[in-house]
């Protein structure tokens, strides 16, 4: 998903286990584009798992997390933007609030993760 100012580019769909870097589109919204392409939005699908680097000394002090975590692509419920991060801790981040220059690589795809029935199955 992309977040609507973000609907008006061109886009591409994130793609396993490619690199991105937070930035800021002429919209003024932040969003994930390969690095040194400030024209093409990557889109990535909520429950998509990401690993962020560089995660801005205030936002860690803020949630309680490190330079460097393991999250999920989320639809937030509350504010203007909704593309946004859940931590392992439970504490969610809008994309405009990790800023620019963070490090993403997606780990893992939805239609890769694991299926729920698959597990139960199994045991």
């Amino acid at each position: 998903m992309c977040d609507y100012s973000l609907e008006m580019y061109g886009t591409r769909p994130a793609q396993e286990g490619e690199r991105y870097v937070t930035t800021r589109f002429r919209s003024g919204t932040v969003g994930l584009a390969i690095p040194g392409d400030k024209e093409t939005p990557v889109c990535v699908q909520c429950d998509t798992t990401l690993r962020l680097e560089r995660i801005p000394a205030e936002l860690q002090q803020k949630l309680g997390v490190g330079s460097t975590e393991e999250v999920v692509f989320i639809r937030l419920d509350q504010g203007f933007w909704r593309d946004g991060v859940r931590f392992g801790n439970g504490k969610e981040a809008s994309l405009q609030e990790l800023s620019t220059g963070v490090n993403v690589t997606v780990t893992m795809l939805l239609e890769n993760a694991p299926r729920a029935w698959a597990l139960t199955e199994a045991l």
